[in-house]
């Protein structure tokens, strides 16, 4: 199915002309007279580009501030009108407001994968990378960084919980309807007692329904359990069990938000197979708000884990037998670390035929081949039959709204493809920057460090890549690229000691190595 085809069945009925006008812009870009060698005739797209962005955005934000002043009023009415809850008009509002934040959610994402899918195709024509400037001009858009429309949509559905709700006996709520057929489940509002159990059988869950569970991997030193929380979408056909992983280490959370957005797109009487998700795979260091395990140990280095180990090790152990083991496609969802930001990329041993299509699949920035390192969830998945991935989802220790809409684009497409759900793949129109290996520059001298490209750029070799100032503000090292390749992601905290990771260079020759390990941490 054509690309133009497949949007316009994403496009909200009713609001046609406030979309991304791809199939004009498409008409731009086939008129550039390339005989002619004048980059100046890319200034119509440029002009047609920047008019349909702003376009998006004025609807956008005309409706997140309609809906904004709307949820106040109902709630303004609600702490000062005593029993205007249990009015109709009142009830009405409400759920009409949540049905239209929905829409405004479902808006963005449709209109990201447009801009990205004419950005691609006007370079792949004109043959240059001039859209980096216009992606840039993007993604400071509020429709595609803003998550205000998400934040609005929680705290209106906090209200009907809070003013309806709650006001209905528990056992006989199993769901309510709302307006324009937007059905809200007991299930969403925590309304339902979430049993914990030690051992995920999928055999236990119904199909076609969604379930959520806690599944225990350890106890504390009152011996009260330390757990997990897990989602399962069980399908009505047959299919695979994919497994989805995020938050492995506790400060890297893009992935949570992308499992929460996934779950409530997926149709449970339209799904083959079992969805699996575990949005905090290392609880305790999601506490901590940190990377390690509550003692500071990298679990995603001491997988496969034992069972009469140390805490993290039988906390690994755990999650293996007692989750993992039932997937049949993994996706393990991470960010950069502490200090450090990300691109979009995946790490996948291209030398898997399995891997090497889920990866194409996720539509990332970029590829790169990585067998996985000693002790990694992925690589003991792996081992044990099961085709894995690494997404990496931009920045350590926040929500980041447009890493997690592209990824979570690139999940669809897996599920897509492996014939779970009746959408069609969405992939990109033209080639992914493939990485044959990649490895991290380090700093020599403590300072103050500063890294000069941007994630996601091409460096020459010999290109001045950083520089380091002692803390009187005097240089004293230099740093230059070793090759030619792109910039992966770097380092943005300033104080550098010796041995800091400056730039992750990724290095792209064909070549694929039996063994390829960038020394991640």
């Amino acid at each position: 199915m054509k690309f133009q085809r497949q949007l316009s069945l994403k496009v909200i009925p009713g609001l046609e002309n406030h979309y991304i006008n791809y199939k004009e812009l498409k008409e731009v870009i086939y008129g550039i007279d390339l005989d002619s060698k004048d980059l100046s005739r890319t200034d119509k797209f440029v002009e047609t580009f920047e008019s349909e962005l702003l376009k998006a955005e004025n609807y956008y934000c005309t409706q997140l501030e309609n809906y904004s002043n709307c949820l106040s009023e109902l709630r303004r009415k609600y702490y000062n009108e005593p029993g205007v809850e249990n009015s109709e008009e009142w009830r009405a509002a409400l759920s009409e407001l949540i049905y239209s934040i929905d829409s405004l959610l479902e808006f963005s994402r449709p209109n990201i994968v447009a801009i990205r899918k004419i950005l691609k195709k006007v370079d792949k024509v004109v043959k240059t990378n001039f859209s980096n400037s216009l992606w840039k001009n993007a993604t400071e858009m509020k429709f595609v960084c803003s998550e205000k429309d998400e934040i609005l949509a929680h705290e209106a559905r906090k209200l009907w919980r809070k003013a309806i709700l709650s006001k209905i006996p528990t056992d006989e709520i199993e769901s309510i309807t709302i307006m324009n057929g937007t059905t809200i489940k007991s299930i969403d509002y925590g309304l339902e007692e979430i049993k914990t159990i030690k051992d995920l059988n999928l055999n236990d869950f119904p199909k076609g329904k969604i379930s959520r569970v806690w599944v225990t991997l350890s106890e504390d030193g009152l011996g009260n359990p330390i757990k997990v929380p897990v989602i399962i979408a069980k399908g009505v056909g047959e299919g695979p069990v994919v497994g989805i992983t995020a938050a492995l280490h506790g400060n890297e959370l893009n992935g949570i938000p992308l499992i929460h957005r996934l779950f409530t797109e997926i149709k449970p009487n339209e799904l083959f197979g079992t969805l699996v998700a575990v949005p905090v795979s290392n609880t305790p260091g999601y506490n901590l708000s940190q990377r390690g395990f509550s003692d500071g140990t990298d679990l995603n280095r001491v997988m496969p884990g034992r069972a009469d180990g140390s805490s993290p090790q039988v906390w690994a152990y755990n999650l293996m037998n007692n989750i993992v083991k039932n997937f049949e496609y993994l996706l393990d969802l991470h960010t950069a670390s502490r200090g450090r930001v990300n691109s979009l990329y995946v790490r996948a041993n291209l030398l898997d035929p399995k891997t090497r299509k889920m990866a194409l699949l996720q539509n990332p920035q970029i590829i790169l081949h990585n067998t996985s390192p000693d002790g990694s969830l992925r690589g003991s998945a792996m081992n044990i039959g099961i085709p894995s991935i690494t997404v990496e989802i931009g920045d350590p220790s926040t929500f980041q709204k447009r890493f997690v809409k592209n990824a979570l684009l690139g999940v669809t497409n897996i599920l897509s493809y492996l014939k779970m759900i009746p959408e069609k793949c969405m992939a990109s129109e033209s080639e992914h920057t493939v990485c044959s290996r990649s490895y991290w520059i380090f700093a020599k001298s403590g300072g103050v460090l500063v890294v000069l490209p941007e994630v996601n750029t091409w460096v020459r070799k010999g290109e001045k890549i950083a520089y380091v100032k002692d803390i009187f503000g005097s240089l004293i090292d230099t740093y230059y690229s070793p090759d030619d390749g792109i910039v992966i992601g770097k380092h943005v905290d300033p104080v550098c000691q010796t041995g800091t990771r400056v730039l992750h260079l990724g290095i792209v020759d064909g070549k694929l190595p039996g063994r390829s390990d960038d020394g991640h941490l």
